[in-house]
């Protein structure tokens, strides 16, 4: 009998997942790919249809797990009016060139196109459906239905299927303006084009943020190069256009650093010393990792470890150690001189051990956060988090110049909030009000732009697999209003879930986070993309065996 599978979503997360699919066969079965968008492949965070052509991805050819070819070859190929269609300079082109998001978004729709064909014509039976978007999902005796509204007319209809992967990607307020002038998101950045040459409060200082500025510059003036120097080139009539970047700690990302491909593999902190650190039980189960990450950058870098006090540290005093000499300096002087180390470093080929084992350490130090207690998640929440996301979340040299390109113009500063502020986003003027530590600030225009938050299963688009207590939150005895992200299992299957198994698997981002708290990047949509893939491949293979789900997860 052929068996029939559903994805809800076809960006780079479902990609990936396919591709597992596809290269372990997917026998005789019935593939079809909803997408509420008019193309395939890219997602929201890499469509034209979200983002500026000046906006840049933070991910490198090197770095993106390949499919039937990687980032540099596809462009290699590409015409140069294609190239120059995506803003892509040829001859800066290489594995570790940083190219707008719209030109990566082509890639993986390339990379989808060209895998499906190779499939088709190979006899596999897919359909994909572009501009369908499903509005619901419930669980049936005979498997798990979908409603849809399918183009052009948008009737809705309903199908089942044996098996669905959900995988709909960041989620975004359905209402990105609630008010005159203060914006949810930044997104679609189309929106930024409309903004007036006024003071716009951007809350946020990591890519999201600088993305926003970006889009905002680019429509009242022009980065240009000027004696080898970018600099900002203010549109007439816009002496009014200023930009506040604010965050808590009021700092910039650093720019992207070298570090060796593949990563040489860890001492101490390694995934079976984690692993043997969870079997020990929840007690003391985050400062033991801890010591696990302490003693790695003590191997590895003991100067860094003697300068942070590494040593005698704890979470909270290594935490506040990593950031203080960032803080003690104004945001734009440090940018400076990160961003002539990390120039020199890439030509070198020099890596920094410090930040290249804490980049190494994140997702084997992730591990651990299912198991926390309510406690030491608040405390791996506040200590240990930003440090991982500071280093991972490294941006493209060429955003720190832009940054620095519109201070030197007088058009941006960055504001440290600390913890005692409040935004006010419903006065009658419009815009914002910002108050810190007593002094007040209105922005006529004010952007959220601090990425994508976790979502609690509230929230969840599809009604009926709430209401069924098929989709629901993790939720710890003692702090219920914690956003832990909805329960699944290491397959993203729904944990005690009234339904067979292997019927549904939950790959939607903003849910997972809470459990995943670095799922976000490519890698983490391949490695759960892969997880699920293969899973589907196994048990669509028939004349396999069922395999144990520990054996499936590895």
């Amino acid at each position: 009998m052929t068996k029939s599978v559903a994805f809800v979503g076809a960006g780079p997360t479902t990609l990936y997942a396919l591709h597992a699919l596809l290269s372990r066969g997917a026998g005789a079965a019935q593939i079809t790919v909803f997408e509420a968008s008019q193309t395939a492949g890219c997602g929201s965070p890499y469509s034209s249809d979200w983002n500026d052509r000046a906006m840049l991805s933070n991910i490198a050819s090197i770095e993106i797990p390949p499919l039937r070819e990687t980032l540099a070859d596809w462009l290699a190929t590409r015409t140069t009016p294609e190239l120059e269609a995506m803003d892509v300079d040829r001859a800066s082109l290489d594995e570790r060139t940083f190219v707008p998001r719209i030109a990566l978004g082509r890639y993986f729709e390339s990379q989808f196109a060209i895998m499906v064909d190779q499939a088709r014509a190979a006899g596999l039976n897919i359909e994909v459906r572009t501009g369908c978007r499903v509005i619901d999902a419930a669980n049936r005796n005979e498997g798990l239905e979908l409603t849809f509204m399918s183009p052009p007319s948008q009737r809705v209809t309903k199908a089942v299927f044996d098996h669905v992967v959900l995988a709909t990607g960041h989620q975004w307020p359905s209402r990105q303006q609630t008010q005159p002038g203060y914006l949810l998101s930044p997104w679609p950045a189309s929106v930024l084009a409309h903004i007036s040459a006024t003071n716009v409060g951007i809350r946020g200082s990591s890519l999201t943020a600088i993305d926003t500025a970006v889009a905002l510059a680019t429509s009242h003036g022009a980065f240009v190069q000027r004696d080898e120097q970018l600099v900002y080139q203010p549109g007439p009539d816009t002496e009014g256009f200023r930009i506040t970047m604010m965050s808590r700690k009021g700092l910039l990302p650093e720019a992207d650093f070298y570090f060796p491909l593949p990563h040489p593999p860890l001492a101490y902190c390694t995934p079976q010393a984690v692993a043997a650190a969870m079997d020990r039980g929840r007690v003391g189960l985050l400062d033991a990792v801890f010591d696990l990450f302490r003693r790695e950058l003590i191997d590895l870098d003991p100067d860094y470890a003697a300068e942070t006090g590494l040593q005698d540290a704890t979470l909270e005093t290594f935490a506040e150690a990593y950031f203080a000499r960032r803080a003690a300096v104004d945001p734009f002087v440090w940018a400076v001189a990160n961003l002539e180390e990390a120039r020199a470093n890439h030509a070198a080929k020099v890596t920094v051990a410090w930040r290249d084992a804490i980049l190494r350490m994140h997702e084997v130090v992730a591990a651990i956060v299912p198991h926390l207690d309510t406690e030491q998640f608040d405390r791996f929440n506040r200590a240990f988090k930003p440090i991982f996301v500071d280093i991972y979340a490294g941006v493209p040299h060429e955003s720190i110049e832009r940054m620095l390109a519109l201070h030197a113009a007088g058009k941006l500063e960055v504001l440290a909030l600390g913890d005692d502020y409040e935004v006010d986003a419903h006065c009658p003027e419009g815009g914002a009000r910002l108050t810190v530590e007593g002094a007040t600030r209105h922005f006529p225009v004010f952007i959220e732009a601090t990425g994508q938050a976790a979502l609690s299963g509230i929230q969840f688009p599809f009604l009926s697999l709430l209401e069924q207590g098929i989709v629901r939150d993790e939720v710890a005895n003692d702090a219920p209003d914690v956003v832990r992200g909805i329960a699944v299992d290491d397959s993203f299957r729904p944990v005690n879930a009234p339904l067979p198994i292997d019927r549904l698997f939950c790959l939607s981002l903003p849910f997972l986070m809470g459990r995943h708290p670095f799922a976000q990047g490519i890698t983490s949509s391949h490695e759960m993309g892969g997880i699920v893939g293969r899973r589907l491949a196994l048990i669509l293979d028939t004349a396999k065996p069922a395999v144990d789900l520990a054996e499936t997860a590895a």
